[in-house]
């Protein structure tokens, strides 16, 4: 199984792509020759890229405002969604708080939810019906390697990209013999905006280029990933070995390890 080919009736859809990985996939994915439908909270941010993508590859770009924490939006944008030939969905938007729970602000954890975990599941759905019925789609569910391992001051986060990695997972072998695709992109330390947005800035200056990775690299993985129709796409030797040390170090060793180091970031 491949990804479907570039047709004008048909979109590919982008989510959280006014920056980092997102902006990465829509510009791999235009240069591939499909048409877009980029999602963002605000899409002046949008208009550049979306007009050099138009310009570059000649492709049909929209640009939809859509606040996917937003409950009542977000259905508007699922049911747009349900209407709509959906050739490729690539559920990419989400952010991260780090802090102790108890400190942190009850709306915008319960907003890193609705982001991170329900928005990709009900995207999905919107969306899946159709792809299944055409024999053709890919989806795309950009989780995280911190999704294999619980994160003191990072709970919500840590929770939500579990949610995320076990539901890409669990649709992969779901999808097996419909002709639609679904892989987890599961990627590790990343340059993008993510940790500006996070309020943890201070962590880019760990490890150099050995440990970050650009999001051109990941989102260029992550779409070789789902032509083969990959399950999952770790990138990087570290995000790698991060997940291996998550899934198998005993938590007795691990949460403690965790909690020091996440709680200098915080």
């Amino acid at each position: 199984m491949s990804l479907p080919q570039p047709s004008d009736n048909a979109r590919a859809v982008v989510t959280g792509a006014s920056s980092g990985i997102g902006e990465a996939l829509a510009r791999q994915l235009a240069s591939r020759g499909y048409s877009l439908i980029l999602v963002a909270r605000r899409v002046a941010k949008l208009e550049i890229l979306a007009a050099e993508l138009r310009h570059q590859y000649g492709v049909i770009v929209e640009l939809y405002p859509c606040d996917l924490g937003d409950r009542a939006a977000r259905h508007q944008f699922r049911d747009e969604l349900a209407k709509r030939e959906i050739s490729i969905l690539c559920n990419n938007a989400g952010f991260a708080t780090f802090g102790k729970l108890k400190d942190l602000n009850p709306e915008r954890e319960r907003e890193e939810l609705e982001v991170n975990a329900v928005a990709v599941q009900d995207l999905t759905l919107a969306v899946l019906p159709a792809m299944i019925q055409r024999q053709s789609g890919s989806i795309l569910i950009v989780g995280s390697t911190s999704g294999h391992q619980p994160t003191p001051s990072n709970a919500t986060y840590a929770a939500s990209k579990a949610f995320a990695n076990s539901f890409a997972e669990s649709l992969h072998s779901e999808l097996n013999g419909t002709g639609v695709s679904c892989t987890l992109l599961a990627p590790g330390p990343t340059r993008t905006g993510f940790t500006e947005v996070a309020g943890i800035t201070k962590i880019d200056e760990i490890g150099g280029n050995t440990l970050w990775l650009s999001a051109e690299r990941v989102a260029n993985e992550a779409i070789n990933g789902m032509d083969k129709n990959r399950r999952i796409v770790i990138p990087g030797l570290i995000a790698q070995m991060q997940t291996l040390g998550g899934r198998y170090t005993p938590r007795s060793l691990l949460l403690p390890i965790l909690k020091q180091v996440f709680s200098r970031l915080s």
